[in-house]
């Protein structure tokens, strides 16, 4: 078991395009074990190669994680989920490679934040159903579909491996709020 260091932003790491998974070896199947060691020690639902400083397309999450609420955006509704099965204790799931293939409907995901973007979060407009195809650990292709709060946790994740930050899904307003908290607290240190 090893605690991997998170990379947080602003650090440029995270905004690169992780590369694809040729081999799975000892070196994948032991980065994969810390990655999941890491999600939970944080805690977190999900973690992705390029959180740990890794170039490798993998993500790693809880199959298990509920959220409290999330709204759709089709009809306005809230959707209440009981947080009382939350989290599962090392419970996870790992995809190399993975690739979103298809998405539908759309969901506000309240409050989501990051690992790699410490004290914060926002609301960020997410499909509520995709369909994910990716290799588990053992090589085997796979293709599952994932709704609500798993959807979004997938997206996420995904999402880090294409560079991209779930502060670049919200309003450039909130991102500069964000950036000069960032800014001010590391003149601070």
């Amino acid at each position: 078991m090893a605690i991997l260091k998170i990379v947080e932003y602003p650090d440029p790491f995270l905004t690169l395009k992780a590369k694809p998974v040729e081999v799975i070896d000892d070196e994948i199947l032991e980065l994969i074990k810390d990655m999941a060691d890491t999600m939970f020690d944080a805690p977190g639902v999900g973690l992705a190669a390029p959180q740990v400083r890794s170039d490798k397309r993998i993500i790693v999450y809880n199959p298990t994680a509920r959220s409290s609420k999330n709204r759709d955006c089709e009809n306005g509704e809230t959707q209440e989920q009981d947080s009382s099965e939350n989290e599962s204790k090392n419970d996870y799931r790992a995809i190399i490679n993975p690739e979103i293939i298809a998405a539908s409907g759309s969901l506000i995901s309240e409050n989501e934040a990051c690992l790699s973007v410490p004290d914060y979060s926002a609301d960020v407009k997410r499909f509520s159903k995709v369909t994910v195809k990716g290799l588990n650990p053992e090589g085997k292709k796979i293709q599952f579909d994932a709704d609500d709060i798993q959807a979004v946790i997938l997206q996420h994740e995904i999402d880090h491996l294409n560079g991209v930050l779930y502060i670049d899904r919200i309003s450039l307003l909130k991102r500069n709020i964000y950036k000069k908290r960032v800014t001010k607290k590391a003149k601070e240190s």
